[in-house]
């Protein structure tokens, strides 16, 4: 499967010479081969997105100056938090007004 995002963050860690992160992040992908069929393309790329969002929030901590980490980081967090809505369940009734 190939997110867009995750190539970015890839390239992104090679140019900063985090191969440590790349070589997590190839293996995160190899994990979730094969599960779009099983659980949905949609499903999975919520996974990825979340794991890629995490990734860049510890290297913006670590790189507070890097404008194309926080750029990716923007499109990732709403990208992901986009296709999170979908998955997301309504409360029953029964729920409404307890908050």
């Amino acid at each position: 499967m190939k997110v867009q995002e995750i190539e970015e963050l890839r390239a992104l860690c090679e140019e900063l010479g985090e191969t440590a992160i790349v070589a997590r992040i190839d293996s995160f992908m190899r994990l979730n081969e094969g599960l779009e069929t099983k659980k949905g393309k949609e499903f999975i790329e919520v996974s990825i997105l979340g794991f890629a969002e995490g990734l860049l929030v510890s290297l913006k901590r670590k790189y507070p100056e890097n404008e194309k980490i926080r750029k990716l980081l923007e499109r990732v967090s709403e990208r992901r938090a986009g296709l999170d809505e979908q998955f997301r369940r309504a409360k029953p009734p029964i729920f409404e007004g307890a908050e």
